[in-house]
């Protein structure tokens, strides 16, 4: 078998999709908070404000992570939990329940991987203009820093931002917090602080942190793979994939060349030229931090023809998530395998799951056979990459449990746990039985679903 033997095998979720407890203990608002308690703008008006209620049960669901036999936890921190107000003092009952839950997870046998950032931004810092501001990259390292000092002791795995495309992307299209519909000078100019504060969170993480330390990143990965394996459509299938060709935020190369290359991609800069914030040499160089792996949250892909042509989704008959969007196996192959060759560095699939439409059964079970077919078909061709010699060193099922799918509310069930927002009684789904008898085997038990 491709799987080596301390391949991580993980699930993830985000603070802000599980934890609840909005206002308590000390905890300051968010633009999350903030963009959920506006009317209309969440499915059915629905907030975070309860979602999964882990603030107050992360011990029940650490024993379900460890009954699945996880060997490690992907999770975010809530910034406002700990900073209530973006900087300044520190609320240390925010830290103590993150420091309780890494010794949960640590005497369950189970590594944290700790995000620092997953879109939910202190809303008194917004009030200071937010992204926007040049000081917003100093405050998220000041962030960065009080939490690794008091956690690094004990957290080896870190990353800084989850998927800038998504958030960043969210200041323009309204669909996220802050739900604003600035101009592309504006969005280009969060984008580039957004760097900076990535930049200088790898520096205060690793000046903190005196020991070993893992620090990452977790961007989207968008990828494009070819619609046969030739030399030419695979060439054609990688050019598209680190290609912008359009005013887009929905690429690789503009969140990750400067991260991993320590420069902007020419013809991004070219695309955006009229569009462009000042970007100094040493800005660059402050986001070219070194980096010790690529986290990459990879849900789907698009064909490539040989000429270069992308194959639109939606084509009649294709498979689709609830969400719409498309299954396509082949995604976790060609991925991984296109970033390695870019950026030469570890790889973690930091993301990748489904949405779909569960319910109790008349049994007391959730009977998700699709979830268990999908997550059987990509982990197959990840399989193929690891054998081919790709470096990848986990793989994270998003997501633990059914959570608060930001603008889709609760209508999405991504979890192997099912959640009864009603009375936040778990169910294992059976996809988690058949995860865990995955991860137990270390990815054998997969031979059973070869075609």
């Amino acid at each position: 078998m491709a799987f080596p033997e301390n391949f991580v095998w993980g699930a993830a979720t985000a603070a802000y999709q599980i934890e609840g407890a909005w206002n308590e203990d000390g905890k300051g608002p968010s633009v999350w908070d903030m963009f959920s308690h506006r009317t209309g703008t969440i499915w059915n008006n629905h907030t975070g404000n309860l979602a999964c209620d882990h603030y107050h049960r992360y011990q029940e669901d650490v024993g379900l992570m460890k009954k699945l036999g996880l060997k490690g936890y992907r999770f975010s921190l809530a910034w406002t939990r700990i900073l209530p107000e973006g900087t300044g003092a520190v609320n240390s009952r925010g830290l103590d329940f993150y420091s309780r839950l890494v010794d949960q997870l640590l005497t369950a046998g189970i590594e944290p991987f700790v995000t620092l950032f997953h879109w939910d931004y202190p809303y008194h810092l917004y009030c200071r203009g937010g992204w926007l501001n040049p000081d917003s990259p100093g405050w998220f390292a000041d962030y960065a820093g009080v939490v690794a000092r008091d956690l690094g002791d004990r957290v080896k795995h870190w990353m800084t931002l989850n998927e800038p495309q998504c958030f960043v992307g969210a200041h323009q299209n309204g669909v996220h917090a802050p739900g604003d519909r600035l101009g592309w000078k504006e969005v280009l100019r969060v984008g580039h602080h957004v760097l900076l504060a990535h930049g200088q969170a790898v520096q205060a993480v690793r000046s903190r942190i005196k020991g070993n330390c893992l620090v990452g990143y977790a961007p989207v990965g968008i990828v494009k793979f070819p619609v046969q394996p030739t030399e030419e459509n695979i060439a054609a299938a990688r050019q598209a994939m680190f290609s912008i060709t359009e005013a887009s935020l929905w690429n690789n190369t503009w969140w990750m060349d400067p991260v991993f290359l320590g420069q902007y991609p020419a013809d991004g800069l070219e695309v955006f030229q009229e569009y462009l914030p000042e970007i100094k040499t040493r800005d660059l160089k402050i986001i070219h931090q070194p980096l010790d792996f690529l986290g990459v949250n990879i849900y789907n892909g698009q064909r490539v023809t040989p000429s270069g042509k992308v194959v639109p989704s939606g084509q009649a008959g294709e498979p689709l998530t609830l969400f719409y969007w498309p299954v396509t196996p082949e995604a976790l192959y060609w991925g991984p395998k296109f970033f390695q060759e870019r950026y030469r560095i570890p790889v973690y699939i930091t993301e990748n799951g489904m949405s779909n439409v569960d319910w109790v059964a008349l049994d007391g079970q959730v009977h998700d056979s699709q979830r268990i077919d999908f997550t059987a078909r990509y982990l197959q061709q990840l399989e193929k990459a690891i054998s081919e010699g790709v470096d990848v060193r986990g793989y994270f099922h998003w997501s633990l449990l059914d959570n608060f799918e930001w603008a889709e509310g609760y209508k999405q069930r991504f979890g192997l746990i099912y959640v009864d927002y009603t009375t936040q009684k778990r169910i294992l789904k059976d996809s988690a039985a058949w995860y865990a008898r995955v991860i137990a085997t270390n990815g054998k038990s997969l031979q059973e679903y070869q075609k």
